[in-house]
């Protein structure tokens, strides 16, 4: 059982991180991909989940990576 604390402490961490990525993304360029990329780019940014993102994209994920990256979205804090 994980302690009250951590689990606190690491859901800020989650929410910091959310928020970040959420800043710190090109919206424009998002909203301008195809449905399915789109649609992986949004979940990377609301969940930071890479490896769900990469397989809804249907891209291998050194090319979802980069996607990530032309999308201004940081991989972490």
């Amino acid at each position: 059982m994980i302690p009250e604390e951590l689990r606190r402490k690491w859901e800020e961490y989650e929410r910091k991180a959310r928020k970040l990525r959420r800043e710190m993304a090109d919206w424009d360029f998002i909203r301008s991909q195809p449905p399915r990329l789109r649609a992986a780019l949004e979940l990377y940014v609301e969940t930071g989940d890479i490896r769900l993102a990469q397989r809804v994209s249907g891209l291998i994920l050194e090319d979802f990576i980069e996607l990530v990256k032309k999308a201004g979205i940081r991989t972490g804090l």
